[in-house]
């Protein structure tokens, strides 16, 4: 009788131990090129935000050319408009403004705050009113104001309060982020970092919904805010 030929257990087992060695091998290359194609995919869409057409700067990064405020506190530095010092405290609110007046908009922008205790915002649909202050809307900014809607020196109250655990998640303390800023008719609608915080509708019938636009530094110990890339467009 022929004898069958003895199998090569060892290549066998040897074949059986690299397959799975080269599958796990190859998941790495896989996750990074998927981690790769996520980084592209957000860059093409911020990109694609950025030159979204019917968008105008407000500020040109040089200049105070548009705006008109308080000088001595408001200065220029690096392509922002920086409201405040780290070296002295303010003894009151100080606003810088734009010299034209807006309605229906969507404004853009970014902010950091620097400081303790820190407080900003930016006024829309606003008026100078005797006192240094400014009476409007503010889309709020730091403490526990983060991406609130507040009513300065008119209602004096938060319009609309915001969850801050939720909107810390994706804040950046003391880094640039973006703030988005929708008003269209009585509707008002704010984000942070593209997180919506605020979808208002005013329910008095004689809140005035044109003004101007304001970047606030509030009165308190020493503290910084800068703003940078504010940028417009008109809505119908």
């Amino acid at each position: 009788m022929k004898r069958s030929a003895t199998p090569d257990v060892g290549k066998e087992r040897t074949m059986k131990e690299n397959k799975p060695r080269s599958e796990m091998s190859s998941r790495p290359k896989q996750l990074v090129g998927a981690a790769v194609i996520a980084c592209l995919l957000t860059l093409c869409l911020a990109h694609a935000l950025a030159d979204e057409p019917g968008f105008t700067p407000l500020f040109d990064g040089t200049t105070f050319a548009g705006w008109e405020g308080n000088q001595q506190v408001f200065r220029i530095q690096d392509g922002a408009i920086v409201g405040g010092s780290l070296q002295h405290p303010l003894k009151q609110n100080e606003f810088l403004c734009t010299t034209n007046v807006y309605a229906n908009f969507e404004l853009r922008l970014k902010f950091k705050l620097r400081g303790t205790e820190v407080n900003g915002g930016v006024q829309i649909r606003s008026h100078r009113v005797p006192g240094n202050e400014v009476s409007g809307y503010q889309a709020d900014l730091g403490q526990t104001y983060w991406g609130n809607l507040y009513d300065e020196s008119r209602r004096n109250k938060t319009l609309v309060q915001v969850d801050q655990v939720e909107v810390k998640k994706v804040l950046k303390l003391e880094d640039w982020n973006d703030y988005r800023i929708r008003c269209q008719g009585k509707h008002i609608q704010l984000w942070v970092n593209g997180q919506p915080t605020v979808d208002y509708t005013e329910p008095e019938p004689n809140i005035e919904q044109t003004g101007i636009i304001g970047l606030q530094i509030h009165s308190g110990p020493a503290a910084e805010a800068w703003y940078k890339d504010i940028e417009i467009k008109p809505l119908p």
